[in-house]
C-alpha cells in the first residue's frame, strides 16, 4: 500500500507541475481559445490551436511611427498588402499576401480580394482579405480594407467569431461609420478595431482616432482589455468590442 500511495503521490505531483508549466507558457490556449497579443498599428500575434498567426507586421513609418516593430516569428503571416505599415518582411514564417487558398501545418487560410481604396482599387490598388479558424475560433480579418463588402464577399466571410477591422479612416482603410456598416452586416461575437491613432496625432497620417467607430456602433458593449486577450473556443453570441493598445 505503500508504494501505491507513493506511485499516485509522484502521478499527482509530475500532472500538476506540467499543468503549471503549460499554463505559465501560454499553452492553455492551445486545446481550445486562443490568446491574441496587439504590437500596435493593425499588427496581432494569434496563438492557439498549436499555431501562431501573425496579421500585418510593420514598419514604423507612417501612421505607425514612432511604435515598435512586430519583429518576430509565426508559423504563418498575414498581410493586407505589401504597404510598409501593414505587410513589411521584418517578422519570420510563411508570408501571406496574396488571395488563394492556403494550408499550412494543418491551417487552412482563406484570402480574398478587395479594392483598398473607395474607387475601385483605381487609385491604391487592392487588399486582402483573410478569413481562417484558429483554437476553434473563425477570424476574419480586414486590416487593410476600405470598399463596401460586396454580397459575394459577405457569403464567403459568413458570420465569423472575431473580426479584425480597419476603423480609422483615411484614403486606404475604413472609417468610423463604414466599419460599423460591415460589423453589422457580418454579426460577428468579437470586434477587434485596428488602423487608428492612439493617443498624439501622428504627422503625415491621415488617419483619426477610435472614437469615431465607438460612436457609430453605440449600444454595442465595449471592453477595454488591453495589450493581450484570451478568448475561449466558445463565445457568447452578443456582439462585443474589444479595445487593445
Amino acid at each position: 500500500m505503500a508504494i501505491n500511495f507513493l506511485s499516485w503521490r509522484f502521478f499527482f505531483k509530475r500532472t500538476f507541475l506540467i499543468l503549471a508549466l503549460m499554463s505559465s507558457s501560454g499553452f492553455s490556449a492551445l486545446a481550445g481559445g486562443v490568446r491574441i497579443t496587439s504590437y500596435g498599428h493593425s499588427s496581432l500575434l494569434i496563438k492557439g490551436g498549436g499555431q501562431s498567426v501573425l496579421i500585418n507586421p510593420f514598419k514604423a513609418v507612417g501612421c505607425a511611427e514612432g511604435l515598435t516593430e512586430p519583429r518576430l516569428r509565426a508559423n504563418v503571416i498575414l498581410a493586407s498588402s505589401e504597404l510598409a505599415d501593414e505587410g513589411a518582411r521584418i517578422a519570420k514564417g510563411r508570408f501571406l499576401v496574396q488571395p488563394g487558398s492556403y494550408r499550412i501545418d494543418g491551417l487552412s487560410v482563406e484570402g480574398f480580394t478587395s479594392p483598398h481604396d473607395r474607387f475601385g482599387g483605381r487609385r491604391y490598388g487592392f487588399a486582402t482579405l483573410w478569413q481562417w479558424t484558429q483554437g476553434g475560433i473563425s477570424f476574419a480579418h480586414l486590416g487593410g480594407a476600405a470598399a463596401p463588402l460586396t454580397g459575394e464577399d459577405k457569403v464567403l466571410l459568413g458570420r465569423p467569431d472575431v473580426l479584425v477591422i480597419a476603423v480609422g479612416g483615411g484614403a486606404k482603410v475604413y472609417d468610423g461609420v463604414e466599419a460599423a456598416r460591415v460589423v453589422n452586416d457580418l454579426k460577428p461575437k468579437r470586434v477587434i478595431p485596428v488602423q487608428y491613432v492612439r493617443g498624439k496625432p501622428v504627422s503625415n497620417c491621415d488617419q483619426t482616432g477610435v472614437q469615431p467607430f465607438l460612436d457609430a456602433m453605440k449600444g454595442i458593449e465595449v471592453k477595454k482589455v488591453g495589450k493581450t486577450l484570451y478568448l475561449p473556443e466558445t463565445l457568447s453570441g452578443q456582439t462585443v468590442i474589444n479595445i487593445m493598445r
